[in-house]
């Protein structure tokens, strides 16, 4: 797989779409930072953290005995150009979101930068199976309604784990009804191809997540909570981050590793 194709690929991973109640079945964030192992100092964006482990322990084993069978043998049967073709797909969608959102922060630049992908990648891409905008080096910030609030002021928020939706906070739980009506897919009235491509996006997104495993060290609960917060904190302040006193500086912070994101 050549350098665009990755990257249109991860773009496809980090997608924030609308119905991210189907697609976080097993998401989470995984980064190059980690808990250093086992339980630590008490995390003060996660008072609720006895609640969010039990959640966790559920959606692990969804995701270990029913989502990740299936993108195992998607990957095994899917040639790696469909594969990034379905990604890419789903990652046009998700442009509309992003150029919304970029309008609603006063990033005019970035919105116009979505737009013009969306509209590149859905002609010349052929419905934005192919990610022709990033070959022409066109590239900007994706953005949801989440990283909306904490642009507006709300820029720390309580970790939560939601059940089957997975990590997640509470300013960015507040942003998903307004990440679902931005995303194209919630428009689908048939419901046989609405919950069909649903589906396809699930397993596509897992099964482009399954190399990334060996990432997680220590204690996962930990490690995938640090990995989020750190993340979105990333998103909010547009790639500028402070020092997180609960991350281990085994692990330097790459914007790249977080693109890279599952919870198993």
């Amino acid at each position: 797989m050549n350098g665009p194709e990755m990257r249109g690929k991860m773009r496809g991973v980090m997608t924030r779409w609308a119905g991210r109640g189907a697609l976080l079945v097993s998401l989470a964030l995984l980064a190059g930072c980690a808990s250093s192992g086992d339980m630590r100092e008490r995390h003060p964006d996660d008072p609720w953290e006895g609640f969010n482990r039990k959640v966790f322990a559920f959606n692990d084993v969804v995701d270990r005995y029913a989502l990740k069978p299936v993108a195992r043998g998607y990957r095994f049967i899917t040639p790696d150009p469909v594969e990034t073709g379905v990604g890419n797909f789903f990652s046009n969608l998700g442009e509309i979101r992003t150029t919304l959102n970029s309008l609603l922060q006063g990033k005019g630049t970035n919105a116009g930068v979505a737009t013009g992908r969306f509209l590149i990648n859905t002609t010349v891409g052929i419905g934005g199976l192919f990610d022709v905008a990033t070959r022409m080096d066109i590239t900007g910030r994706e953005e949801d309604f989440g990283q909306t609030l904490g642009a507006w002021g709300w820029e720390e928020s309580r970790y939560l784990v939601l059940p089957l939706l997975g990590p997640s906070t509470l300013r960015d739980t507040a942003g998903l009804p307004a990440d679902a009506y931005t995303y194209p897919l919630t428009y689908v009235e048939d419901d046989t191809v609405r919950y069909g491509l649903r589906a396809l996006q699930i397993i596509d997104t897992r099964a482009g997540l399954l190399d990334q495993e060996a990432l997680i060290s220590g204690d996962r609960y930990s490690f995938i909570r640090d990995a989020y917060l750190q993340q979105r904190r990333f998103e909010v302040n547009d790639g500028q981050l402070e020092e997180d006193p609960f991350a281990s500086d085994e692990f330097d912070f790459d914007g790249a590793d977080f693109d890279d994101a599952f919870a198993e």
